[in-house]
């Protein structure tokens, strides 16, 4: 079995129901949900001019390959409404793996750790709440430590 770390996130539509459908679909077709973080709302990253994003963190154990778990979510993502019309657009849930046991992978199709967690506070503030001593294997630092030195001033706030 592996461990893998997943940001959900989405910004049309139903933002709450999106990740509920996501996080379910993801322990019925990935494998088991063994924590998800409490859900952040943030600014866009990428293209500003758009509605702010929900975002949600979920380990995982899961018996899939890297590349099956990349396979299922893309599939997960299309039967959710996930259209790709613009990089960094508006989307109704966007899954992405954040790290897949200590494994780095380089790959046309598949980089892990995702290449940009460590510029994304979005994303490490929701890692951190549910991860925050998981050491990077490329940086060598906690998840704890690359929020304490991202560079986003992007805002995140924790949903009450």
């Amino acid at each position: 079995m592996h461990i893998a770390y997943l940001l959900t996130g989405g910004n049309s539509g139903n933002r709450l129901e999106y990740l509920s459908n996501a996080e379910k679909r993801v322990s019925e077709e990935c494998g088991e949900v063994l924590i998800a973080s409490s859900i952040y709302e943030t600014a866009a990253w990428g293209v500003e001019d758009q509605p702010r994003f929900y975002n949600q963190a979920l380990k995982i154990e899961t018996s899939l390959s890297a590349e099956g778990l990349l396979h299922q979510i893309l599939s997960i993502e299309k039967s959710l409404g996930r259209l790709r019309l613009l990089r960094y657009g508006p989307r109704t849930i966007d899954l992405d793996i954040l790290f897949f046991d200590n494994l780095i992978i380089q790959q046309t199709s598949l980089t892990i750790p995702h290449p940009e967690l460590h510029n994304r506070r979005f994303a490490l503030q929701c890692l951190v709440e549910i991860a925050p001593r998981f050491i990077h294997p490329v940086f060598n630092k906690t998840v704890q430590q690359l929020l304490v030195a991202c560079v986003d001033t992007l805002e995140v706030r924790r949903l009450q």
